[in-house]
């Protein structure tokens, strides 16, 4: 298959890396010129060490050339560039090519996921891609699957058919795919799990254990879920990979960016000053304003989701934070 994938940060290169080794045409498309001259120059990604990429993919900054005859356009830019890449690729998009996004991210103002961002700006340039939209999410961290380490990912649309089209693009021996047709439960799962992981990091930052990282995910896919369910997503995709799967991984791993900012933030740096230390995108950051816009909208409860909103937008102390929450009223696990 020919393969375009928009996005040349560590998770669109470790897919490629893996879509090229399964035999397909991979070309790589970037808006930075200086990225794709060192991944063309180098065939190695600077924030994936030790990993050599295949000689066969190709490398431009030339979205026409990136998607000329392409069967399958991969979005993998971050989530706040979502927008402008889908207005920018509309134009070149072969009209049966299969949509695979796998950004993880929630627009802000907006509230859509990032599939409904891609549909909506396609359909404004008179592309339709119903049937045709799909969404990669689940606990893959780029720098594992870059080095061929066992992974399982959903791949989920409307159309069965069609998710398993995606899925078989992926499947090998180190990665198993497995499919759904809850798009929007498995888009929540992959925008939401990132600010709990945030919370993650700040707990780990401030000293905290075992016990209370547990306590976190635990409570954090329960939030999860009551959002999901308010807004008709299938309970079973939130126990899921994309639900509890990828929170897990998200809230443990040295490899989350978002892990490791709040573990910063938790040592008493701000948020500027440990993105800044990160040097990457934090998607749990840039999905905070969207959830507590749902929150509000749909008065569903997220107190994880508002503490750390409010450490993170508005300088509250972290330490404080944490005593207010395990200080709430008491409530039955059955009833959250």
């Amino acid at each position: 298959m020919n393969i375009a994938i928009l996005g040349g940060g560590t998770w669109g290169v470790a897919l490629a890396k893996l879509l090229s080794e399964n035999g397909h045409c991979v070309r790589v498309w970037s808006a930075l010129p200086k990225e794709i001259e060192t991944l063309s120059k180098t065939h190695t990604h600077p924030n994936l060490p030790g990993v050599a990429l295949p000689r066969a993919i190709q490398f431009t900054t030339n979205m026409e050339r990136a998607m000329t005859d392409a069967e399958y356009v991969v979005f993998a830019v971050a989530s706040a560039y979502v927008r402008e890449t889908a207005a920018a690729a509309a134009a070149y998009l072969p009209n049966d090519a299969i949509v695979i996004d796998v950004a993880k991210g929630l627009e802000r103002g907006t509230q859509r996921t990032m599939t409904q961002v891609i549909a909506e700006v396609l359909a404004a340039a008179g592309k339709k891609v119903t049937g045709r939209l799909v969404a990669l999410s689940g606990p893959t961290h780029a720098e594992e699957v870059a080095r061929n380490i066992p992974t399982s990912i959903v791949s989920a649309c409307a159309d069965e058919e069609t998710a398993r089209a995606a899925a078989q693009l992926f499947m090998n021996s180190c990665m198993r795919v497995y499919t759904n047709t809850d798009v929007l439960g498995v888009e929540l799962c992959g925008a939401l799990k990132n600010i709990i992981a945030l919370a993650a990091g700040m707990l780990r930052g401030m000293g905290m254990g075992d016990n209370t990282n547990a306590m976190l995910i635990t409570r954090g896919i329960a939030e999860i879920t009551r959002m999901g369910l308010s807004l008709g997503c299938k309970r079973r995709t939130f126990s899921g990979l994309a639900g509890i799967g990828d929170l897990i991984v998200t809230c443990t791993s040295v490899h989350s960016r978002n892990y490791r900012c709040g573990e910063l933030i938790g040592q008493g740096m701000s948020y500027k000053e440990a993105s800044k230390k990160i040097g990457m995108v934090v998607e749990g950051y840039y999905a905070l304003e969207a959830a507590m816009e749902l929150s509000r909208n749909l008065q569903v409860d997220m107190p994880i989701v508002s503490a750390v909103y409010d450490v993170v937008k508005n300088g509250r102390d972290p330490r404080e934070t944490m005593d207010a929450l395990m200080q709430r009223e008491m409530k039955s696990e059955l009833d959250t």
